[in-house]
């Protein structure tokens, strides 16, 4: 008997250990294809979320995925109901002030879209109505260079684009990547880029408490792993057919 608590002992000894620190809680919006939505099935998707998971894994870490609204996300992380957020989150001075971001996991920019027979173009966006989903990086630009554009902006990019359908807007403000994605579908099939990126410097990264920073740094170097073991590349296929990073 005594042997064999022994050697359970050892086998308890030598295991790997599952930490409390290493259950993380990861926050993702939920409402913006590709990178994070809901499927019919009621399960999230996409890109964001498909990188935490390998992040996860390359981390050894238990991962959890909750879904919070944009206006919430930063306050929720804040208040400790999650550790993470993976969502398309650009890196601001202003967001730098609350949170600390790990390394960037991708790229964007900014590009106006509108109807395909408008001649709609970014310098004419000022007396126009122009919208962007709130407190994102499009809304700020539009705020800080077109303050005279009629600006409305939404709680999701679904229903900022659901407006330039219906022709309540003249153009909708927004990362390149997401509106690649609906311009490819059936909904975006009559509307188009106009003029180049006004913003082309938007990194994206995970985000976590501002004092959290070996949680940053352990997402930093799971995300140059998984480039350098292809996982990244993999992801990136399922949704581009091109680098994003």
């Amino acid at each position: 008997m005594f042997r064999q608590l022994s050697a359970m002992l050892i086998s308890v000894l030598f295991a790997a250990p599952v930490f409390a620190e290493d259950t993380i809680r990861i926050a993702t919006e939920g409402a913006y294809p590709p990178f994070n939505f809901i499927d019919a099935s009621g399960e999230v998707q996409g890109f964001d979320v498909e990188i935490a998971k390998a992040l996860c894994e390359e981390m050894d870490a238990n991962c959890e995925l909750v879904t919070q609204n944009w206006d919430g996300i930063i306050p929720g992380l804040i208040a400790g109901r999650y550790d993470a957020i993976i969502a398309s989150m650009s890196i601001t001075p202003e967001r730098q002030e609350a949170v600390s971001f790990s390394e960037p996991y991708y790229s964007n920019k900014l590009q106006f879209i509108a109807p395909e027979d408008s001649d709609f173009g970014p310098g004419d966006a000022a007396g126009s109505a122009v919208g962007a989903q709130r407190a994102t990086i499009a809304a700020q630009w539009l705020e800080e260079n077109v303050p005279d554009a009629d600006i409305r902006l939404y709680d999701t990019q679904e229903n900022a684009y659901l407006d330039l359908e219906s022709g309540r807007l003249d153009a909708v403000l927004a990362d390149v990547y997401v509106s690649y994605e609906w311009l490819d579908s059936d909904e975006g099939a009559a509307y188009e880029f106009k003029g180049d990126p006004v913003y082309d410097d938007d990194k994206i990264a995970v985000a976590v408490r501002k004092d959290d920073q070996v949680l940053a740094e352990r997402f930093s170097e799971a995300i140059k792993a998984i480039r350098a073991d292809g996982t990244y590349q993999a992801i990136n296929a399922n949704y581009f057919p091109f680098d994003i990073y």
